[in-house]
């Protein structure tokens, strides 16, 4: 069972290092993004820091593997180089989904107390902001049940 503090803060970091590409995926989704945009995002809707150091070469893999677009923004203050999803990126996305729902289902989850959670069968993993929802749920939610 998990006590320290400290490893409880650490699961969530190691599970969204592990997740950022399919997070980045999943704010393009709603729309076109520049890198700062994607990192305050990831901030607010998950209270875990990943700076300019991860996020833009991040960026550029998913760019060379055609998930991702990038164009140069000139009409702003600044120029921005704005990061759009791609059908590539789109049907990863949706990939990406099957494949941890899958996963989940045939998971037993349990602590080391020896309880069991629920059943495989009835874990889901659910992850919002698909086409066409609005702001509150445009992130990436993960629901175990």
């Amino acid at each position: 069972m998990l006590t320290d503090i400290n490893s409880k803060k650490e699961v969530p970091a190691k599970l969204m290092k592990g997740l950022l590409d399919l997070i980045i995926l999943q704010f393009l989704n709603t729309q076109p993004m520049h890198g700062y945009q994607i990192i305050t995002k990831i901030r607010k809707n998950f209270g875990v820091y990943f700076g300019p150091s991860t996020i833009y070469p991040l960026l550029g893999t998913l760019e060379k593997k055609g998930f991702v677009n990038s164009e140069w923004n000139m009409n702003s203050e600044r120029p921005r180089k704005t990061y759009s999803l791609t059908s590539n990126g789109q049907s990863m996305l949706d990939f990406t989904e099957e494949s941890l729902n899958l996963i989940c289902r045939k998971i037993s989850i349990q602590t080391n107390a020896g309880m069991t959670l629920e059943s495989p069968t009835q874990s889901t993993v659910s992850i919002m902001a698909k086409k066409g929802r609005s702001a509150p749920t445009d992130r990436l939610a993960f629901e175990i049940r």
